[in-house]
């Protein structure tokens, strides 16, 4: 059964007049047309076919989705006048009441966000709110023309608290005059806001940005690769061990049109969480590799040494590395050990330990 399944609705560009340096909602989305609540009937009808086909009367023989979540993503949702809004959130609700859906999810920017608003939100229903907040240093925000401050970002969450809806915050890694320090301090106060959820962004050179043009003047430079699983692991922990839900970790490959020239920089993988979780695997398992060589007197000149890693088995994939890069590190760096690699289903996601048949 697969426990938890959201239905995508995007909605670009629509309800945020505002331009942010790095945004093409267009392309993020990879949505061009406007969408109704016709089509967002459509949408969920066409998803509930195959999530809980038992409503559908269908015998396609898959069992229904435990949770099923409505999202609309793309724009500012509450930005959208009220009567949008709530035309809109009505398709969703009807859905919920009828118990086909079991959440109502929407993300917009924290200046978005008032009791006016949040009364229309709760008359709906709604389950979660997710804020693009993107940093909390006010100069990053300035910079990259974002138009709300921090203080717009505390007096949301303060409000979306106090009415009781779920809690999501969105981080951006890499924006204009972002730096190590500020993406630490952002994923610091987040943890000090106790969200349920949270997505980790590197910042995109997208075509058709004012990025773009500030890249293209030299006046911004993306982050390398490298340096974007740097700063985002070390956020990445730091939200984790608050206990907050990771939810998205980079964007996929189907959030982006890359047509051409689309994406430029390095910053952009398809499968940029792995490289952050293999990094976080690798910091957590070397320090076990090394207590274990001096524990047991392991040197050059002794035979080498059967030694097992254990993971979760969410995790296996993390601890191998993407494409094995820390298999083959471990390999490189090792060579006293003999490593394999199994499962162990009783520890915790991102925990790892060791064994050999001697021990």
């Amino acid at each position: 059964m697969k426990n938890h399944a959201i239905i995508p609705i995007f909605i670009p560009h629509r309800g945020c007049p505002n331009d942010c340096v790095f945004c093409n909602q267009r392309k993020i989305t990879a949505r061009t047309d406007d969408v109704t609540p016709q089509d967002a009937r459509r949408i969920i009808d066409t998803w509930l076919t195959t999530l809980r086909p038992v409503h559908y009367q269908e015998s396609s023989g898959k069992t229904d989705c435990k949770t099923v979540e409505v999202a609309f993503y793309g724009g500012s949702f509450t930005g959208l006048s009220i009567v949008e809004q709530s035309s809109f959130l009505a398709v969703a609700d009807e859905y919920k009441q009828k118990g086909l859906v079991d959440k109502i999810h929407l993300s917009t920017r924290p200046d978005y966000i008032d009791e006016y608003i949040l009364d229309n939100l709760s008359s709906y229903h709604v389950d979660t709110i997710e804020l693009g907040v993107q940093s909390f240093d006010d100069d990053v925000l300035k910079l990259s023309n974002r138009g709300h401050t921090s203080n717009d970002v505390y007096e949301a969450v303060r409000l979306i608290k106090r009415y009781g809806f779920e809690l999501g915050i969105q981080l951006m890694i890499g924006l204009p005059g972002d730096s190590l320090e500020s993406c630490v301090m952002s994923a610091r106060k987040t943890a000090e806001l106790q969200p349920s959820l949270a997505r980790l962004y590197p910042t995109i050179v997208l075509d058709e940005t004012e990025l773009y043009e500030m890249y293209m003047r030299n006046e911004y430079v993306p982050l390398s690769r490298e340096e974007a699983v740097l700063r985002t692991k070390e956020m990445y922990k730091i939200l984790d061990e608050a206990g907050i839900t990771i939810m998205r970790v980079g964007l996929k490959s189907t959030d982006i049109i890359g047509e051409g020239g689309a994406i430029n920089g390095g910053t952009y993988h398809p499968a940029f969480r792995q490289l952050v979780e293999g990094e976080i695997a690798k910091e957590r398992i070397e320090p076990l590799l090394r207590e274990f060589i001096l524990c047991n007197d392991v040197n050059s000149e002794s035979p080498r040494q059967k030694v097992t890693v254990y993971s979760a088995g969410r995790w296996f994939s993390n601890m191998i590395g993407h494409h094995a890069c820390n298999r083959r590190y471990y390999t490189d760096n090792y060579p006293s050990l003999d490593i394999t690699y199994s499962v162990d289903n009783s520890l915790p996601d991102g925990v790892f330990r060791i064994s050999s048949p001697d021990s």
